[in-house]
């Protein structure tokens, strides 16, 4: 009885050799079985694993072709142009009508700018017209007598080249203007050329006193022909681009109205209202033509002319260069004689041509010649008081965005709305809550030299009239033309024709719309401003924009005469002035 009761008594801790095999067996058999259930768990993770990468992979497939299907959806939006698309393209447009075929033949006619004689080879600068050794002379009044307020004063004009040789043919870019410096007057003057090498500068004498003639060489004939080969053979002088994007995918392509289309095909940007053509290279990426996002200036570019061609463009020798007088450059002008029958001219036969200046500076204000009454605005009230419930729309490039910033900087209650536009481009707007005004720009549509626009803000002023209900209340100021004078100006007219019809068509609903139309101006000239913007290209664009509005019941401002006749270095965007005092 004491072997058991000892066991009975031993404690649990201490299991016997049984015990522990039995622990051993029963554990071995729990993980065991344990290992099955881990083997079908990993088993199932794995297959999961694997289903869940697999239909990953199916859907970024699937998301891949709906952004493939999206990008480069071709059903709707520009097409892309066949390869063999030319550039004949720059004249046409919407489909002219005989008269207006016939008109477009006329402009090109009065523009039309004397050729030099052709030559075998190219023309050393020694041959070329130089400022410095020609001249100008004012020619005697008949018999002798005085000249009067409302007499024609001619100057004639002699270029020699730099051998001092005179020039036997014209085409030689001339300006000519009369001022009055302590007088603040000043008027343009009228420029023929005689095809000989001598050129006339005719004045309609307009105030008394004493006045002085100037005469300018812009550029020798010899670079008006670079510059006209340049229009021609190179419209894609400036360097546009748009951004095209769709999901993660983008690309930047060329733009213009003429690319050549030998190596990647064209989405066609056409205006489907007015016929304005433009075109960008396709992307070459997945991406289609109406993922495009954005337009914008990307540069000029290089090496347009030879070494032996920037000659011609010397700042200071022969590039918007004062030609000398050859005795006095002054007269005396007596005031109007009475009673007049009716002007002579200088000569002892009738002037050819009478000249018919737009206005004339006096006292450092414009006085108009035409038909429009002018009046003189001193001070930001009067300003006020003239466009008071007035709504005034800009349409066109900065030389008339630079009216808005002159009245939003003047008019102390007109406030500017934070639209969030570009700060060059706009569209902006200003308002002036207790007098009613409302003032707005956008800019025309491409070509637009600025920086990157939306393409939901690429507007062509056309089809911005043709969204006015006009009226008394109404004021619409257009100036297009520094963004074509890279262009054939074909280009030109075409873009004005639109214009001038959408015009039309307002003033037909709307007779009492004031229009005002504002023409080219002329500005500073450096080799590169020239061979992109000279102002060779801005005066025919400036013939052609007074030629195409005239007769219609609108404004003009004649900023090329303005510029010309005005004392003031020349500027395109001249500096602003306040009027408060």
């Amino acid at each position: 009885m004491v072997a058991p009761l000892l066991q009975q008594k031993r404690p649990a801790s201490h299991p016997t050799r049984s015990t522990k095999f039995l622990w051993v067996l029963e554990t071995g058999a729990m993980w065991k079985c344990l290992s099955k259930y881990v083997c079908i768990f990993l088993l199932l993770t794995l297959s999961g694993v694997f289903f869940l990468f697999r239909n990953i992979s199916i859907l970024e497939w699937k998301l891949d072709l709906c952004i493939w299907e999206l990008c480069s959806n071709h059903s709707e939006g520009p097409t892309p142009l066949d390869h063999n698309q030319s550039c004949n393209h720059l004249s046409q447009g919407q489909e002219r009508t005989p008269e207006e075929a016939l008109e477009e033949h006329y402009l090109l006619e009065s523009i039309a700018w004397p050729e030099p004689p052709p030559r075998p080879t190219s023309i050393p600068l020694e041959q070329t017209s130089d400022p410095a050794h020609s001249h100008f002379a004012v020619l005697p009044a008949v018999g002798g007598r005085e000249w009067h307020v409302g007499d024609q004063l001619e100057s004639l004009v002699l270029m020699k080249d730099f051998q001092g040789h005179p020039k036997s043919h014209g085409g030689d870019f001339l300006l000519a203007r009369l001022h009055s410096p302590e007088l603040g007057a000043g008027v343009a003057g009228q420029v023929l050329d005689h095809q000989n090498g001598t050129y006339s500068a005719i004045f309609l004498l307009l105030w008394e006193g004493s006045v002085q003639v100037e005469v300018t060489l812009v550029h020798p004939s010899e670079a008006v022909a670079v510059l006209r080969n340049l229009r021609e053979e190179r419209p894609n002088r400036v360097l546009y681009k748009s951004l095209f994007k769709c999901g993660l995918l983008s690309e930047t392509t060329m733009c213009n109205l003429c690319l050549p289309t030998n190596q990647e095909p064209l989405c066609n940007y056409t205006d489907p209202h007015t016929g304005e053509p433009w075109y960008c290279y396709k992307p070459k990426q997945l991406l289609s033509c109406d993922t495009r996002i954005n337009h914008f200036k990307a540069g000029y570019q290089k090496d347009l002319i030879t070494d032996k061609e920037a000659l011609l463009f010397q700042s200071g020798v022969n590039l918007k260069t004062r030609i000398r007088a050859k005795g006095s450059a002054s007269v005396t002008v007596l005031p109007k004689k009475k009673d007049k029958p009716k002007v002579e001219s200088s000569h002892a036969k009738p002037a050819p041509v009478r000249t018919t200046p737009s206005g004339y500076y006096f006292q450092g204000s414009w006085q108009s010649l035409g038909d429009v009454v002018m009046r003189q605005f001193n001070d930001p009230t009067a300003i006020t008081q003239c466009v008071k419930g007035k709504v005034v729309y800009m349409y066109g490039d900065s030389t008339v965005r630079q009216y808005y910033e002159f009245l939003t900087n003047v008019l102390p209650e007109l406030k500017d709305f934070n639209l969030r536009s570009p700060v060059r481009a706009g569209p902006f707007m200003a308002v002036d809550i207790p007098h009613n005004i409302l003032l707005k720009y956008r800019s025309h549509g491409p070509p637009i030299t600025w920086t990157p626009l939306s393409i939901s803000q690429l507007r062509y002023v056309a089809n911005e009239l043709d969204g006015l209900a006009g009226g008394s209340d109404t004021v619409v100021v257009i100036s297009v033309w520094a963004h074509f004078c890279t262009f054939p100006v074909q280009v030109y007219i075409r873009r004005l024709r639109h214009i001038r019809r959408a015009v039309v068509r307002l003033l037909n609903r709307a007779p009492g719309t004031v229009v005002v139309v504002r023409s080219a101006n002329l500005r500073a000239q450096s080799l590169e401003e020239t061979l992109i913007v000279s102002d060779w290209f801005s005066v025919q664009l400036d013939g052609v924009i007074k030629a195409m509005f005239r007769g219609l019941n609108i404004k003009l401002v004649d900023a090329w005469e303005m510029t010309l006749a005005h004392h003031l270095p020349h500027n395109i965007h001249p500096p602003l002035r306040s009027l408060r005092t």
